[in-house]
């Protein structure tokens, strides 16, 4: 085996050069051995780490002192190896100081009010709506169940769409749809309109965040990645936030204002907004790096090829249209599945935080009468969102400094154990537990809401070669929240259990238990196959014994 690390080229593609054959004046084309890879087995480039002869260096040089273990410790872990990056040039400065202008700042914009939109049912509910259309049972739930149900199953049809159609013709067109039908909710006189109009923003709604996040992941860098995904993934508590806020606002200012309550302004103004920032996504977005938006004013030649210099440079492909031919090898993919379930463990357990509303509702003081008013329903909540959002940027900016996306994960799942430990003690005694541990529990529960640009970016990190993949297990992972949350949440976080749960915060528990485990085993697998080989048996449908044959084979040649 060549002491380098080499990499392969794709079918099709010319042979990029080994950053250490480049010292040496050697390449790929030089060397004695070069795997064959077929089409479906193409390799997928991970990191780049360092020359097996650099290492055994090292370790002979300082093996006897502590410094010398420590030393071995670093070259081990991507945690504290940095890849070597060289400075951008002004262009490159330039261009993703524009990205971060329009794409991400439209990202977030848009990611605000669709988080709104999206949530704002909860906050008209507990402001007058459930009175007025006499919710008197789990209809809440079954706003959401209708909702989750027509956005999963137009979420993959809508990331297959987007390699088609342009970007910046399909989000923003879908973005006005569901403004148009987020405005129409203020005229529902019954649950069954609201089932109805759930049905069309869900339909809507499904491309907004899985299709911004797979334009990020062909404009920025993976040192760039996480933290614009952090970013825009944070703006989902600043939606949740703007949510109480306008609503506390609006029951002061424009309740019964031409003989509307206060709920139904909500959707009117949010329907407004969202219109609003449709149009502007004509010309914010810029499309894919080869095929530009020609009406992003923004965007000149020069920064659409140097975007895709930066693509080559990073060993990840640009978009292409997916085919059934593409959809079956990534079928073939055993990650198809495992960044899927790691993702929709990682959002179910924590869910407990969107409840926090109808806990503070349900509270009651000694002469039964409510402990909070309307208006602090509404704005206590706002502080979780706060802690969300910081937290979310903190966990993003630490996963591209310090290049790791697992132990941040990992770091997520043990700080999230703590409040479900606690709220399953509280349901079951509450008689005799603290109401402040209750407090306490919903708000810390807000500290474990960042793993999801990490597991974005981590798909990004073992799939950088194959974009039609990473659009459609992005799409899957999706899906797979939303269709599990359209039938789990009506039975572990039933509206008539609140706050007194049976089961809800035992299995989150569980969940975080086997979100620690799962990531755990992705990096052991990661760490064993793809950083050492980076071929593709692991990652297709093909056996780890190839993948060990392999290594044994290059061994024999030393």
């Amino acid at each position: 085996m060549a002491s380098t690390a080499r990499y392969r080229a794709l079918p099709g593609r010319e042979s990029r050069q080994d950053p250490d054959d480049a010292r040496d004046g050697s390449s790929d084309e030089d060397d004695d051995h070069v795997d064959n890879v077929s089409e479906g087995d193409a390799w997928r480039r991970m990191y780049t780490e360092p020359s097996d002869t650099h290492l055994n260096q090292r370790r002979e040089q300082s093996s006897s002192s502590l410094m010398g273990y420590i030393r071995q410790i670093t070259d081990r872990s991507t945690i504290f190896r940095k890849s070597p990056t060289k400075a951008r040039s002004p262009l490159e400065e330039d261009l993703v100081h524009r990205l971060d202008l329009f794409l991400l700042t439209f990202g977030c914009m848009s990611q605000v009010i669709k988080y709104l939109d999206q949530t704002n049912i909860s906050s008209a509910y507990v402001s007058g709506m459930k009175e007025d259309l006499e919710l008197y049972g789990d209809e809440l739930n079954y706003f959401l169940t209708f909702f989750s149900i027509s956005y999963c199953l137009m979420l993959i049809p809508s990331q297959v769409i987007i390699t088609y159609v342009r970007p910046s013709y399909w989000l923003p067109g879908l973005e006005i749809g569901w403004g148009i039908v987020t405005a129409l909710i203020a005229l529902a006189q019954n649950a069954h309109q609201v089932y109805a109009l759930r049905v069309f923003l869900g339909l809507f709604e499904s491309s907004a965040w899985p299709g911004m996040m797979t334009l990020f992941m062909y404009w920025y860098t993976p040192t760039e990645l996480a933290k614009r995904m952090g970013f825009y993934h944070s703006c989902q508590a600043l939606g949740s936030m703007m949510s109480g806020a306008l609503q506390v606002a609006i029951l002061d200012t424009l309740e019964g204002k031409l003989g509307l309550r206060g709920w139904r302004w909500l959707f009117i103004i949010n329907g407004v907004m969202t219109l609003v920032i449709g149009v502007a996504g004509f010309f914010m977005i810029p499309d894919y790096p080869k095929h530009p938006n020609p009406r992003a004013f923004w965007l000149t030649s020069d920064h659409a090829s140097m975007a895709t210099d930066r693509l080559d440079r990073h060993g990840r492909s640009d978009s292409k249209r997916i085919t059934w031919a593409s959809a079956k090898r990534t079928f073939s993919m055993w990650i198809a599945y495992f960044i899927p379930a790691l993702y929709i463990l990682a959002v179910l357990a924590p869910y407990g935080y969107n409840y926090f509303n109808l806990f503070l509702k349900s509270l009651k003081n000694p002469d039964g009468t409510p402990t909070w008013t309307t208006e602090q329903v509404n704005a206590i909540p706002i502080a979780g969102g706060a802690i969300n959002v910081v937290c979310v940027w903190i966990w993003a900016i630490l996963s591209d400094v310090f290049q790791t996306r697992w132990t941040l994960l990992v770091a997520q799942g043990i700080i999230g154990l703590i409040p479900c430990i606690i709220m399953t003690i509280w349901t079951s005694h509450p008689a005799t537990t603290p109401i402040s541990s209750a407090y306490a529990s919903y708000l810390m529960t807000y500290l474990s809401l960042g793993t999801g640009p990490l597991i974005i970016a981590w798909l990004s990190d073992l799939l950088p070669q194959d974009s039609e993949a990473r659009t459609l297990i992005v799409g899957y992972s999706i899906a797979g929240v939303y269709a599990v949350l359209s039938w789990s949440q009506v039975l572990i976080w039933p509206a008539s259990q609140a706050p007194y749960y049976k089961y809800a915060w035992q299995l989150s528990i569980v969940f975080w238990l086997l979100v620690i485990v799962m990531c755990l085993g992705l990096r052991i697998l990661e760490t064993k196959f793809s950083l050492r080989r980076r071929t593709t048996p692991l990652l297709v449908g093909g056996s780890t014994t190839a993948a060990l044959a392999d290594d044994s084979d290059d061994d024999d040649e030393n």
